[in-house]
């Protein structure tokens, strides 16, 4: 069983950075795209960014220009740079791994972490 397990968060003020690390039991090879949702108080989980096995990039609207997704095959190991976050930024965020597919939503991921939480003050 592929476990993903995320690190990083942590309450920062408007306008600093966070990086968030999501280590995986097993090769992140074997995933065609891995990602990062967010999940906020009383909202629907969203997806953030996604990266493909090739490396191509996706980013929600809201977050495009200040978050960064990578990865690194040697460590297994995704993340996600945040850069001037705003306090409506604050969320849980769960990595997710896709086996197959893109990664476009919630409907096709194969593997969830537990989720790591971020708050970001005013």
């Amino acid at each position: 069983q592929v476990q993903l397990v995320e690190s990083g968060g942590g309450l920062v003020q408007a306008g600093g950075s966070l990086r968030l690390s999501c280590a995986a039991s097993g090769s992140i090879f074997s995933f065609n795209a891995m990602g990062w949702f967010r999940q906020a108080p009383g909202k629907q989980r969203e997806l953030v960014a996604s990266i493909t096995r090739g490396g191509n990039t996706k980013y929600e609207d809201s977050v495009k220009g200040r978050f960064t997704i990578s990865r690194d095959n040697a460590k297994n190991t995704v993340y996600l740079q945040m850069n001037s976050l705003k306090p409506e930024d604050t969320a849980v965020f769960y990595c997710a791994a896709d086996r197959f597919g893109l990664l476009r939503d919630y409907s096709g991921v194969d593997y969830w972490g537990k989720g790591t939480l971020v708050t970001v003050s005013s």
